[in-house]
C-alpha cells in the first residue's frame, strides 16, 4: 500500500493526495493505494505540479492499522508528524 506526498508551494507545507484528487495536510487524509495503483495517482497528481500548487509528489509505503495510516519509513514518519527538534511546535503540539 502507498500514499502520495509532496509540499505545498506557499509555505512548504507537507500535503497528502486525497480521492478527491485534492491535496490535505494530514496523512489520516490521504488515499491508501494499491501498488499497481500508485503510478496513475501520479500521473494525476502531476497535474497540481503544473499548477504550481504543489512541487515534487512521490508515493510511500504505509500500512493501515487499526482504521489507521501508519508512514512505514523513519523520513515520512517525522514529514507527518513535523520537526523533531521540538514537541511543542510543529504537526505533534497541535
Amino acid at each position: 500500500m502507498k500514499v502520495i506526498t509532496a509540499n505545498e508551494l506557499t509555505f512548504g507545507d507537507v500535503v497528502y493526495w486525497t480521492k478527491a484528487h485534492d491535496w490535505q495536510p494530514s496523512l489520516q487524509q490521504a488515499q491508501v493505494l494499491d501498488d499497481g495503483d500508485a503510478d496513475g495517482a501520479l500521473e494525476l497528481a502531476a497535474e497540481s505540479v503544473n499548477r504550481c500548487e504543489v512541487v515534487a509528489p512521490y508515493a510511500f509505503p504505509v500500512r493501515v492499522e487499526h482504521g489507521r495510516i501508519l508512514a512505514l519509513s523513519a523520513r515520512e514518519q517525522i514529514r507527518a508528524r513535523g520537526p523533531s527538534v521540538r514537541l511543542d511546535v510543529g504537526k505533534q503540539a497541535a
